[in-house]
């Protein structure tokens, strides 16, 4: 399979600040859906704006789609390629309304206004959320917040997904919906969260960032929980699906 995202024994601290990272090497393949688990403070964060190149390593190399980026001008005709779905939605929508919104990245591929909005409207339809189209993004509900997020960056027709802690503020039924539909996404992607049930339904792969390296142990197997059971002693069964 293609090598979308590579890095090889990379490095970053911040200034005057111990290194976070230490020769991290980490690859994400064409299709490959993984997520990233760690405790808080580990650089979960940290790795997916070293893939973006919103920060830059202070050793090693990032690879994109088999060119190497080093400075700016080398990850800017990239990033259309990888959808970012920040964890805080505020931080990503800044129109007025969804469908300008979700329009605004096609627009910045070139595309023309009626083509544009054409496709943002079959974005909200293919995540089923079309009838938020006129809605002002900040009457949205923090699950329909996620949602047009994700759509924003679909609607660039990315190769590659980066979701930093999609799970945060969702309710069940949002975070469900959320579950369906990367299922049905047939791209790349990579999802940091502490939420171990979603990333068991949602990828095949799961890495862990300790001790400032990303590890993978495929001896670590999530789990599906078969449902929820808020007190922790009463006894539960789960799923053998992996």
């Amino acid at each position: 399979m293609d090598v979308l995202v590579r890095l090889n024994k990379v490095s970053f601290g911040y200034p005057r600040q111990k290194p976070i990272l230490e020769n991290v090497n980490f690859s994400l393949t064409s299709k490959e859906k993984s997520g990233l688990i760690g405790p808080n403070g580990s650089g979960k964060t940290t790795l997916l704006f070293l893939i973006v190149g919103i920060l830059k390593p202070i050793y090693g190399k990032i690879i994109l789609f088999g060119q190497e980026c080093q400075q700016e001008k080398d990850f800017i005709p990239l990033r259309p390629k990888i959808g970012f779905v920040f964890q805080n939605a505020d931080d990503q929508l800044i129109f007025p309304t969804v469908i300008e919104d979700v329009a605004f990245g096609p627009l910045n591929l070139g595309y023309s206004n009626t083509k544009a909005l054409e496709i943002a409207q079959k974005t909200l339809e293919k995540l089923n959320i079309s009838h938020l189209a006129q809605r002002n993004t900040f009457n949205l509900s923090g699950g329909e917040k996620k949602l047009v997020s994700l759509a924003t960056v679909l609607a660039m027709s990315p190769q590659v997904l980066l979701l930093d802690e999609p799970t945060t503020g969702l309710d069940e039924h949002s975070r469900q919906k959320l579950i369906s539909i990367l299922n049905k996404l047939d791209l790349a992607y990579l999802i940091i969260s502490h939420d171990y049930d979603f990333l068991a339904r949602t990828t095949q792969k799961q890495y862990v960032l300790k001790d400032k390296q990303v590890i993978y142990d495929p001896k670590i197997v999530l789990h599906p929980h078969l449902h929820a059971h808020p007190l922790g002693y009463i006894p539960h069964k789960h799923s053998e699906k992996s």
